[in-house]
């Protein structure tokens, strides 16, 4: 599943494509992904303009003129491509239609951005724009992890008193939006906690380590891109290189990276996903 540096990643691959122009014509291929679309989609984007293009957590976010915005959900395999880009950011040829094109919108500009998901556990909605963050979606994600509202006292309120295990605990997007099981883990790694110290048992000073170290971790994973380990394609089709330089995630067994350690990397499993750790770095 796609976290924050993925999604944000092809936020701005899509935004020289989308961001100021018109959906000349949107297609919708099929009745639903992993819900229904809305009713009457296609012709509710065709015609409108993109003011502004933002993300939400996970969550791709279109504002669009009509007093509508556009959510999207790219789900386990979903990818949003772009071709046919004038500034020649993209390729310049529209590739031929693929079975699991689900829904093209070709744009004023002449780009043409492409939603393609085999799985189809993606989604799209149309939302109200002035009442989009009360969606049952969005109401109740935490802060950003890279914005303002994201900061260590908050951090250290949030895990006062709780049983749950700091894993646990970073992946509740209640308390911080967009973080998934890659960047916890390396986030972990860096911070040198254990994935199964209970979140109040840890000291206040730990705690506040962790704020910046999250936001590194994520800031650099955008940088390169995102991780690529299975479906994830960047907006003009690139892979993501991040996964090229994981400390702890998917490295079961291999050496661990930090000088003079002789641990190597373990894996354990909390609430049904992987956890990768060294026991000799992190307490």
């Amino acid at each position: 599943m796609p976290e924050l540096p993925e999604v944000e990643t092809v936020r701005r691959g899509l935004q020289p494509a989308m961001e100021g122009a018109v959906i000349a014509k949107a297609a919708v291929n099929r009745p639903d992904l992993r819900w229904p679309f809305p009713e009457r989609m296609a012709a509710r984007l065709t015609g409108a303009q993109v003011i502004q293009l933002r993300r939400r957590s996970k969550y791709i976010l279109a504002d669009l003129d009509r007093g509508e915005t556009l959510l999207i959900h790219l789900g386990m395999s979903g990818r949003m491509t772009v071709s046919g880009d004038p500034l020649g950011q993209f390729v310049h040829d529209h590739p031929q239609a693929q079975k699991h094109d689900h829904v093209v919108f070709d744009m004023d500009n002449g780009a043409r951005v492409t939603f393609n998901d085999p799985r189809r556990f993606g989604a799209m909605d149309l939302l109200t724009t002035e009442t989009a963050e009360r969606h049952p979606l969005l109401a109740k994600i935490g802060p950003e992890p890279l914005g303002n509202d994201f900061h260590e006292a908050y951090l250290v309120a949030q895990l006062e008193g709780r049983n749950t295990p700091i894993k646990s605990a970073l992946l509740d997007q209640r308390i911080v939006a967009g973080l998934g099981n890659i960047y916890v883990c390396e986030a972990l790694f860096r911070a040198g906690i254990a994935p199964k110290r209970k979140a109040g048992a840890i000291s206040k000073e730990r705690v506040q380590s962790l704020v910046p170290i999250i936001r590194k971790v994520l800031q650099e994973a955008i940088e390169a891109g995102g991780s690529s380990l299975r479906d994830f394609r960047q907006a003009d089709g690139e892979l993501g290189y991040f996964q090229h330089t994981f400390d702890v995630y998917g490295r079961e067994g291999e050496p661990c990276k930090t000088p003079e350690c002789t641990s190597k990397i373990s894996r354990i499993t909390q609430s049904g996903r992987s956890s990768f750790y060294c026991g000799q770095c992190q307490r």
